[in-house]
């Protein structure tokens, strides 16, 4: 097989989210501004099922089994089990829905809305009809990315902030911070290991994170510069949209909107491999459960408004071993 390839039929327009399956490395889902949610084999390189949204689609995630669950800017959280063809709309937000993550620790789906709320919802609760909504829980400002580890939820907003859950208690905020990056969060998500997360904002920065609030932990975090290209003289810098943590290693790739893809060594601080850029925003990155794919999507994120920009594409990288193990693993366990 080809170190990369286009994956065949791509959304008509923009990319929100790429994700692949948790347990089985040949399926990926797709959401995008055309208003539709899609299911591809990428080793046959087809499309083998789609549904729809009233509206642009922002995020989607798989569930149990062949279920996905998706949200955008129609408000509506919708569960589609691609299995059996079964479509429900678990309720609405009361503004777009901007991000979300199925707990499996918990069996529900956590979303995040531009309303300044989080909703957690179970499709099981409500009969074949409605699901249900087990909770809204009022946030300071509007939700931009959250992501979940076991019993954790990590929630980026507006206004810088980052506040930390415990799925099991979602009426107390278990720890509320402050980003350590001074620009607008654009993504969050959390370590495999479940010892803490990374970050990423508008203006080229990653910082990595930990849960622990002791001052030993709290000493270990960081953050770096990344997406930068200098042009004429002139340093650009680049919002960082998508991250996406190694499922075996631990390390993790970042994505861009100057069309590239990193891979770092959380662990120790260094950069392990800078890929060719792609034709233009990468918007969202996802590994596949055997960690031996990387779907990349490049698609423009308008960080620059209307213009001419290459088409929306997914190119699935094949990554060695090699190329995703950390250099040393000092300090950490994975």
């Amino acid at each position: 097989m080809a170190a990369e390839y286009e994956l065949f039929e791509p959304p008509n327009d923009a990319i929100s989210t790429v994700t692949f399956h948790p347990s089985k490395p040949e399926v990926l889902m797709v959401s995008s501004w055309d208003k539709s949610v899609a299911l591809y084999d990428i080793v046959k390189n087809q499309q083998t099922a789609k549904y729809y949204h009233n509206a642009a689609v922002l995020d989607c995630c798989f569930g149990e089994g062949m279920q996905a669950y998706s949200g955008g800017l129609d408000k509506a959280v919708r569960m589609h089990d691609f299995s059996t063809g079964r479509d429900i709309v678990l309720g609405n937000h009361d503004d777009a829905v901007r991000t979300m993550a199925f707990s499996t620790a918990n069996n529900f789906l956590v979303t995040g809305s531009w309303d300044k709320t989080i909703g957690t919802w179970d499709h099981r609760a409500g009969g074949a009809e409605h699901g249900s909504n087990l909770g809204i829980y009022h946030q300071p400002e509007k939700i931009f990315s959250l992501d979940v580890c076991d019993q954790k939820l990590v929630v980026a907003m507006a206004g810088r902030h980052v506040f930390i859950y415990d799925l099991r208690n979602m009426k107390e905020t278990l720890q509320r911070r402050e980003s350590s990056l001074k620009y607008q969060t654009r993504f969050v998500k959390c370590m495999r290991n479940g010892q803490g997360y990374a970050s990423s904002s508008i203006e080229g920065r990653v910082a990595v994170e930990f849960f622990d609030p002791s001052p030993q932990s709290q000493a270990k975090k960081y953050a770096f510069k990344c997406h930068r290209q200098t042009e004429d003289g002139v340093e650009m810098i680049y919002p960082v949209n998508a991250l996406a943590f190694h499922p075996i290693h631990g390390t993790f790739a970042s994505g861009g909107s100057d069309g590239g893809v990193t891979m770092w060594d959380g662990y120790n601080k260094k950069r392990l491999r800078q890929y060719p850029r792609y034709p233009t925003s990468v918007s969202s990155l996802s590994w596949s459960c055997d960690g031996k794919t990387l779907a990349v999507a490049s698609s423009y994120t308008f960080d620059q408004g209307e213009k001419d920009h290459a088409p929306d594409q997914i190119f699935l990288r094949s990554i060695s071993d090699q190329e995703a193990r950390p250099k040393t693993v000092a300090g950490m366990s994975k």
